[in-house]
């Protein structure tokens, strides 16, 4: 974007070093009744590889920046200046919904685990009749918790607003901040 300073104007940057105001990305946005760029039943973005996903973004009009091959460009906000990588979940068409009900329902016969790509564990659970119940609860609050998921290694489907879980890790990559006393 060009910026008035008291020492003129600074040069166009890069376009994928745009402010977030300065571009509406393709994808976030409501259009006539469906989400752009999200796949409706699985409230995901489309084209979701390797957990990233690349929203189109067009930069605001009347701003200038250079594109990937380094070309200076006024745009009107119709053109896509670039592709913003968002991460997503990948998803395979297992619900979290009727995972959780096959567990609650018939996890004694080992519905569950047929369901999620599990039919030797499915199998144990139907001929034991659920571990005599002990292994239908522990498979529910496991399937539950999201635990344990689809065989696949894809994550549930789930309602926009439903209950998603974040697992959090600590590894020897992750920053830690030395607490202070005062």
């Amino acid at each position: 974007a060009v910026v008035e300073g008291a020492a003129g104007t600074e040069p166009p940057l890069k376009c994928d070093e745009l402010r977030l105001g300065q571009y509406p990305e393709r994808g976030r946005g409501r259009d006539r009744g469906g989400w752009r760029g999200l796949d409706n039943s699985t409230q995901e973005p489309m084209n979701c590889t390797n957990h990233t996903a690349y929203v189109q973004c067009l930069p605001a009009p009347n701003i200038t920046c250079k594109d990937h091959l380094g070309i200076e460009k006024v745009f009107t906000g119709h053109e896509v200046g670039f592709y913003k990588p968002i991460a997503c979940r990948n998803v395979n068409g297992y619900s979290y919904k009727v995972a959780v009900a096959l567990s609650l329902f018939l996890g004694w016969l080992g519905a569950d685990r047929f369901y999620l790509g599990y039919p030797a564990l499915g199998l144990l659970k139907f001929c034991t009749v659920g571990f005599c119940g002990i292994g239908s609860l522990i498979d529910f609050i496991l399937i539950s918790m999201q635990i344990v998921g689809p065989s696949d290694g894809s994550s549930y489907i789930i309602d926009y607003y439903g209950a998603r879980l974040t697992r959090l890790t600590i590894t020897n990559a992750t920053f830690r901040k030395m607490q202070t006393y005062p």
